[in-house]
């Protein structure tokens, strides 16, 4: 069972009251990743977005014109979020997710999560920025990345 004390840790839902938070945990599940296996995959609709509570994962894309993967960020934080893509339209993963180690992971239903954020534009205002911030580390993260291919 997901609790507030769990959810609370996560800095996305840093500042919420107990009963926001308690709305969250409604919304979330538990789930296992094991080693070796991918979570999601690039371009696949995504429905939910993932709170790490104990692993480590990498977010990674598939060049075209390589064989490789590039590593975009590491996931190894608790509590650290990932998968924005289930909260932020068009709801398409933007990369992918491998468990590098048995992972334990909150899963939360990202459409029931966005109707929550309308419901309660307080949750809405505070989740959104810390969403945005995600998104722009990530975004930096790419660049980078991108530069070391050149």
């Amino acid at each position: 069972m997901v609790t507030t004390e769990m959810i609370s840790q996560a800095s996305l839902f840093e500042g919420l009251t107990e009963e926001q938070l308690a709305a969250i945990a409604d919304l979330c599940e538990e789930v296992t990743c094991q080693q070796g296996e991918v979570l999601f995959w690039e371009g696949h609709p995504a429905e939910q977005m993932f709170i790490l509570v104990e692993g480590e994962l990498t977010i990674f894309v598939q060049l075209s014109s390589r064989p490789e993967r590039i590593t975009m960020s590491v996931i190894n934080q608790p509590y650290q979020a990932f998968g924005w893509s289930g909260v932020v339209p068009p709801h398409a993963y933007t990369a992918s997710a491998l468990c590098e180690i048995d992972s334990h992971i909150l899963a939360l239903d990202g459409e029931a999560f966005m109707r929550l954020l309308e419901q309660d534009p307080a949750i809405g205002c505070v989740v959104h920025q810390r969403i945005a911030e995600v998104i722009s580390r990530r975004l930096r993260n790419t660049r980078l990345a991108l530069m070391k291919t050149l």
